[in-house]
């Protein structure tokens, strides 16, 4: 692993990450992301990410969040909620909770998806491959008494 990722893991591990990037990272992502037509998101400098535009689930409205995602090889994507680690679940998981039929921005491209909450062991092996991916997620899980939401995105 290369050693600025080895520092950027440990970075995202730490609670002062986990109070402060929620506020920033998304409203940096949103703002370049919409410069650049969708094309660049800071954060997939780091990790893939994507928007999810998913229908909200009390105001029915439109929400756009940049998200890290885990693109699987079906062409389908894999989205943690851990929400850097914070006790809550993250709002856009519980939008997709209740519709689940959303969009994702990938590399310029807007794509009509099917969110699914993975449960046993499909959410096992999905989890494996989370910690995998981006071990971090370790920590934020061990802060929280929440089980972290996993979500397979499939292309409608």
């Amino acid at each position: 692993m290369p050693r600025g990722e080895r520092w950027l893991q440990k970075l995202s591990a730490t609670r002062t990450f986990a109070r402060t990037a929620p506020h920033v990272i998304p409203a940096l992502d949103r703002a370049v992301h919409r410069l650049t037509r969708g094309k660049v998101l800071l954060s997939a400098r780091m990790l893939p990410g994507v928007v999810l535009t998913a229908t909200g689930a009390r105001s029915g409205l439109p929400r756009r969040t940049p998200l890290a995602c885990l693109p699987e090889e079906d062409g389908g994507w894999l989205l943690v909620g851990s929400n850097f680690g914070r006790p809550g679940h993250p709002a856009w998981t519980g939008n997709l909770l209740k519709n689940p039929e959303a969009e994702v921005s990938w590399r310029g491209r807007d794509i009509p998806v099917r969110a699914r909450l993975l449960t046993g062991e499909e959410r096992a092996q999905a989890w494996r491959a989370a910690l995998e991916f981006w071990p971090p997620y370790a920590t934020y899980q061990a802060r929280v008494a929440r089980e972290i939401r996993l979500f397979r995105l499939e292309r409608r």
